[in-house]
């Protein structure tokens, strides 16, 4: 997931509106954006578990 986040960065960073921002600000929405979908995925493992 992590993995499909950054190429997703990356992309934008080359040919999409976040080529508009600066570097720093791009890094900090990707881990932003990191870090709610890290947070998701474990919440979900946890529901997952419990359900078992």
């Amino acid at each position: 997931m992590l993995l499909l986040d950054l190429f997703i960065l990356f992309s934008g960073i080359l040919i999409g509106t976040v080529a508009h921002l600066s570097v720093p600000a791009a890094l900090a929405a990707g881990a932003a954006i990191s870090t709610v979908l890290l947070a998701f995925a474990t919440r979900e493992h946890r529901t997952k578990r419990s359900r078992r």
